[in-house]
Formats: C-alpha cells, sequence, structure tokens
C-alpha cells in the first residue's frame, strides 16, 4: 500500500483510468494521477472538457474503481463509497417526489440514526444553506439555484470530512451562481462548515481562482497533471485585483501552451488525420476574428480578456481560439491571441473574398478537407457516403471525436463552397 500523506485527507497514487472503445480499443481517460486533497483546502480541478476531471472526482469519492492506483482516505485504502465523503453534481439530482426536508433527510439514511436526530440534522443543515422556511417545498416549486442549495443541505448534512463537488455552479444564470459561491465561502471561511476538504471540478478559470487555495491544471488525452497553482490572496477576494487577474492570465497561459503543443504534436500524426477539430461554427469563428480585430484589441488579445469581454469560459473560447489556431488565421501564445497576417485580410475582406481565403487555409492547413476534396475528385459520379471518412477518422480518434471532427469538417468546407453535403444520405458530393 502506498505511503499516505499525513495532512491529506485523501490521497490519490498512480491513478490510470481506461474505458473501452466500441471497437474493443482500449481508451486512456486518466493516466499516472498523483494528488492529495489537503486537510483545510479548497482545490480546484481545472480542465477541458474531455481531461477526465469528472472521472477523477468519482475515483477520490470511491463511487468508480480505477483501473490502476490506489486511493486512500483517512489512511486507508478506498474501495467503494465511504462516510464521511459527501458529493455534490452538477445537476441537482433531487428527488422530485420528495419535499426539501425529506430529500435532506435521505443523505443521512445511511447511517441509521434515531428519527428525531434525522429531523433535527435535517432542518439544522437546511437551516444553514439558506432554505428555512422551505421544508415542504417540492423541487418542482423551486428555482435552479435553490435546488442546488437542497444538494448541498443533502451533503453537508452528513458532516462530512471531504466534499467533492462537480461543477456544483454550472448549471446556474451567472448571478445565481455568483450568490451561491459567495454564500459557500461565507461558510467555509467562516468555519460553519465541518468539512476538513473540498475537491471542486470546474472548467471557470475565475472561479477557480475565487475559491480555491490550490489548482490543479489537467492535460487532455488521457488526463495528466500539467500544472498546479498556488493561490494565497486572502479573502475574500476581488476579481479586479492586479494580483488577482495575474493568476488568471498564468492559468490561461498554461492552457495556452499545453493547446499549441497539442494541436502540434497531432497534426504530426497520420498526415494530420490524428488532428481532431474545435466544435467551433464559422459564424463564432468569423466572429472572434472581427472582435480581436477591432480597436479594442488592434490584432492582439489576452485570452483572459476575450471570454471576461464576451462572457465566455474555457470551453466556450478555447475552441474557437484553436479554429483560428489550426486555419492560420491567428497564433495561439502565451495567454494571447495575435492574428497572422491573413487574419487580419480576412477581417477587411468581404464575403466573397472571405470564402476565398477561408477555402485556401482550409486545403492547406486541415488534411480531413484536402482528403474529401480530393477522393470526390477520384470518384467518376464525385459523390462518397460519410461513413467512408468516419470509418478513417476512426482509426486514429475516438468515435465522438471522429464524429465531431467531420461535422465541424464538413460545415467548414461548406461555407468555403468546397463540397456540398446531403444529410438524408449522408453522402458529401461536389456541388459548385
Amino acid at each position: 500500500m502506498a505511503k499516505a500523506n499525513s495532512s491529506a485527507v485523501i490521497d490519490l497514487h498512480k491513478i490510470c483510468m481506461i474505458f473501452a472503445k466500441p471497437s474493443g480499443e482500449p481508451l486512456p481517460v486518466l493516466a499516472d494521477i498523483d494528488m492529495s486533497i489537503k486537510d483545510g483546502e479548497i482545490l480546484g480541478l481545472l480542465g477541458r472538457s474531455g481531461s477526465g476531471k469528472s472521472t477523477l472526482l468519482r475515483i477520490g469519492a470511491g463511487l468508480i474503481r480505477p483501473t490502476s492506483g490506489e486511493v486512500i482516505y483517512r489512511g486507508a485504502p478506498l474501495t467503494g463509497p465511504a462516510e464521511g465523503i459527501a458529493v455534490v453534481f452538477q445537476t441537482f439530482a433531487l428527488f422530485p417526489w420528495l419535499s426539501v426536508l425529506e430529500n435532506v433527510e435521505a443523505g443521512l439514511d445511511p447511517l441509521g440514526l434515531a428519527r428525531d436526530e434525522v429531523n433535527r440534522q435535517a432542518h439544522a443543515a437546511i437551516d444553514l444553506i439558506g432554505l428555512d422556511g422551505f421544508q415542504s417545498a417540492y423541487p418542482r416549486e423551486l428555482s435552479g439555484g435553490m435546488r442546488q442549495r437542497v444538494g448541498f443541505a443533502r451533503a453537508l448534512v452528513t458532516k462530512p470530512q471531504a466534499l467533492l463537488m462537480d461543477e456544483p455552479f454550472s448549471a446556474l444564470d451567472v448571478l445565481t451562481a455568483e450568490t451561491l459561491r459567495t454564500d459557500f465561502l461565507d461558510l467555509w471561511v467562516g468555519r460553519q462548515l465541518l468539512t476538513k476538504s473540498v475537491l471542486m471540478v470546474t472548467h471557470n478559470i475565475e472561479e477557480a481562482v475565487l475559491m480555491c487555495d490550490r489548482v490543479l491544471i489537467l492535460s487532455s488525452n488521457p488526463g495528466r497533471i500539467a500544472a498546479e497553482t498556488l493561490i494565497s490572496l486572502p479573502r475574500p477576494r476581488n476579481r479586479l485585483d492586479e494580483e488577482f487577474r495575474g493568476i488568471v492570465d498564468e492559468i490561461y497561459a498554461v492552457l495556452t501552451a499545453r493547446t499549441v503543443a497539442s494541436i502540434g504534436a497531432l497534426s504530426q500524426v497520420h498526415g494530420g488525420l490524428g488532428q481532431p477539430l474545435p466544435q467551433a461554427s464559422v459564424n463564432r469563428i468569423i466572429g472572434l476574428i472581427q472582435t480581436v480585430a477591432g480597436p479594442a484589441y488592434d490584432g492582439h488579445a489576452e485570452l483572459a480578456a476575450l471570454a471576461r469581454s464576451l462572457s465566455l469560459e474555457v470551453d466556450d473560447l478555447f475552441p474557437i481560439a484553436e479554429a483560428l489556431h489550426i486555419l492560420e488565421f491567428a497564433e495561439l501564445k502565451g495567454g494571447a491571441l495575435k492574428l497572422t497576417a491573413a487574419g487580419r485580410v480576412f477581417a477587411k475582406s468581404d464575403i466573397d473574398q472571405r470564402k476565398r481565403l477561408f477555402k485556401e487555409h482550409l486545403l492547406r492547413f486541415v488534411p480531413i478537407t484536402a482528403h474529401i476534396c480530393r477522393v470526390l475528385a477520384e470518384r467518376h459520379d464525385h459523390r462518397v457516403h460519410r461513413v467512408r471518412f468516419q470509418l478513417e477518422l476512426e482509426d486514429h480518434l475516438t468515435r465522438r471525436d471522429a464524429e465531431r471532427t467531420l461535422r465541424a469538417a464538413t460545415a467548414w468546407a461548406r461555407y468555403a463552397e468546397l463540397i456540398a453535403y446531403d444529410d438524408e444520405t449522408r453522402t458529401f458530393f461536389k456541388g459548385f
């Protein structure tokens, strides 16, 4: 057994997780993860979609077993759900047929307490989380924020040593999420929570810097710990503070470096067919080019500033920025996006000129698009069923990534008038 960290509530050692593709081939999701959730801290797991954050959280909670590696909880191996570990999920996960009080009481069912004690502790948790007066209400009567408060109360009622939260604020509107974050931090700083440590999964960089004492940044395919950032800012933290902004920029720079490295490495695999394409619509690509080319940025924009001005999170902004980098309309570097000469020309061009430029860059820098056009040109009827390219991509990508890549390539190529596509027959053809 691996030696436990004496200051940690939960230790994860050499965690690897492998799922199976539909073909039966292994799909590595997490590789060689070593981390500790320490006593007295809020630890953030930050990364793009697909980096394995939620899988890692569920392993730490004992909800799923890793393919290899070991989880140590309070000095002993964790082999399943354990008393003292509570989870708050992204979705509210409430029983719709139970009242608020009954939903919270459900969290105490495994403890076998007397009925009076269950009722007393549930009322105390409801009061703590700010829902006093709604004990008899049902989930359908509550707003999203109130339903998530019930989820928090149900988790906290057990007085867990470790509270694991999987994007607990992402399903809420901006104002509600901000209120709930503030209330949670007030309880944490005021030591009104009996929990010793918190692990929070997020893809919101500002949220991570606002809430966490330490942030682990995960890379993807498979998920690995790419960097660790300590956040020693006193609470309450001010998003406009220069040091706060500096930490946000630092994290953006790390994510940018990892993204660019991944694009560069995958573009060399199998003639570029191993490169998954980001899910970025042509309208959003054009919109970001125009925004960066505008007077506010004059062709060079920090990603953190773009995210704030456009109200975009990592999983919204990075796919568009990646698309610009892949198409060589911009360069991603050091947490910033800088338009290339072609990007500046594109921003100033009319519709027809933009289509021609987009077409040139697709054929030069997106191998799957050039491959589709080449195969269509070789066929006597200039028609090819989609499955041909889907299967080729699945030789290098997961089925999900292959589908998403082909969808992006199709949309981009249709805009450039390189190909036409019939969705009913799922057939590519030369239509221009």
